[in-house]
């Protein structure tokens, strides 16, 4: 199979991962780089080799050249997937977008016609759907082992230091320069559980609210940052203690010490959290997006679902429990424990998967899957390698958008036939 060619647009830390893998596989060769912060855009020349005519400070730069490689890997901010995700299908590249597909259903629905319109693969990053574990889960669900899938119960743990880092002090705090969180960090989540049922809910409810990272919270001495504070010790959302334990693995120091600052010294964190935002205290930030939310959905069948997203848990693999007529299925992202109700027996199943859960881990094997399923269906011009298409991810994308509009209104809303 030939080398797929590949353009980055965004050569952040999910951007390079991809990419990364790509390259070290021998699989793909990254050509082209599009990445606005000069040093990223330079550091992503230097480690992939591409030549200075072909790294540019925008994706319209890159675009106006033309179809410069057979693919590209979309990991910009979320809400600039939309512009480049349909310019580069409009050229003929085939993309790998980093979730969430757009930020807005309407966007999201373009992005999915220029993918349809074009001819072109779009693997939208869920990559749930690519781990070990995944593989092994379904492969018990098709196989029917438990009978009929009647209800789910599924566990989100965010970790609590991983919810300071990213969604009170990071990228992705706010709802208007990101968006909620449920789409942000858990899409991956709610299709994932669509993928299990093989088809999206007909009606979803959803509650959940920000009530810890709020000034109210925080604890008498507190200060505006966790340098300046007389009870950061005591505090499990410590900033010091957070990123300076970071120093000397070389996995932290990827994430998320290098969302922080890439001075990866201790005085070059130090610095960073003297002047930057990921040194504030947790109780004094501009957040607003959740730190908890519930999601409940109902099939077509009248089988149920229940979603569980919380910041106050360690940060591990997810947890499931699958309820059927003729079995039992309880998983924690590694083992799998099967109790089949015909005959009484229990079978514990190890599917192998040895990543952690964080993106420093490869979200359990899922990034580097993922990202060889790609180049196996571009290079092979086979789209039915990858385990979603535009259309697909289209559909979970809308029962996010569903719970979040059921959040907000305190409504059961009811998804159209056509999802």
């Amino acid at each position: 199979m030939p080398r797929v060619t590949l353009a980055l647009v965004g050569a952040g830390l999910r951007g390079q991962s991809y990419a990364r893998r790509a390259q070290s596989t021998g699989a793909g060769q990254v050509v082209a780089v599009a990445e606005p912060d000069p040093a990223r855009r330079a550091a992503a020349a230097r480690e992939f080799g591409i030549p200075p005519d072909r790294a540019f400070a925008g994706w319209a730069e890159l675009a106006a050249e033309g179809r410069l490689a057979d693919a590209a890997i979309i990991a910009t901010q979320d809400r600039q997937h939309t512009g480049p995700t349909v310019r580069l299908a409009d050229l003929g590249y085939h993309v790998l977008l980093e979730k969430p597909m757009a930020t807005d259903e309407g966007e999201a629905a373009v992005i999915a016609e220029a993918a349809e319109r074009n001819k072109t693969m779009l693997a939208v990053c869920h990559v749930l759907r690519y781990t070990p574990y995944t593989k092994a889960l379904k492969s018990l669900l098709d196989e029917g082992r438990i009978g009929r899938l009647v209800s789910v119960e599924h566990l989100e743990p965010v970790g609590w230091w991983h919810q300071a880092h990213s969604f009170v002090r990071g990228n992705w705090r706010r709802s208007d320069t990101s968006a909620p969180m449920l789409l942000t960090k858990s899409c991956h989540d709610i299709d994932w559980l669509v993928y299990l049922f093989g088809r999206s809910p007909e009606r979803v409810s959803s509650f959940g609210s920000l009530t810890h990272f709020r000034p109210e919270a925080a604890p008498p001495g507190a200060g505006e940052r966790c340098l300046d504070c007389s009870v950061e010790n005591s505090c499990p959302y410590s900033a010091k203690r957070l990123y300076l334990d970071c120093l000397g693995d070389p996995d932290r120091e990827f994430w998320p010490l290098s969302a922080v600052t890439r001075d990866h010294t201790e005085q070059g964190v130090l610095r960073a959290l003297r002047t930057g935002p990921y040194g504030r205290c947790v109780y004094a930030c501009d957040n607003d997006v959740v730190d908890h939310q519930v999601v409940t959905m109902e099939f077509d069948d009248g089988a149920t679902c229940s979603f569980t997203m919380s910041a106050f848990t360690p940060m591990e693999h997810r947890h499931t429990r699958l309820l059927g007529t003729h079995g039992f299925l309880d998983g924690d992202g590694v083992t799998l424990r099967l109790v089949d109700f015909r005959t009484g027996a229990e079978e514990l199943l190890d599917t192998r998967t040895t990543a952690g859960a964080s993106a420093a881990d490869g979200h359990g094997g899922g990034d580097e899957a993922l990202m060889d399923a790609f180049l196996r269906a571009v290079g092979s011009q086979d789209p039915a390698l990858l385990k979603s298409d535009a259309a697909a991810s289209l559909a979970s994308h809308r029962v996010v958008w569903a719970a979040e509009r059921a959040r907000t209104s305190g409504t059961v809303v009811r998804l159209s036939p056509a999802v």
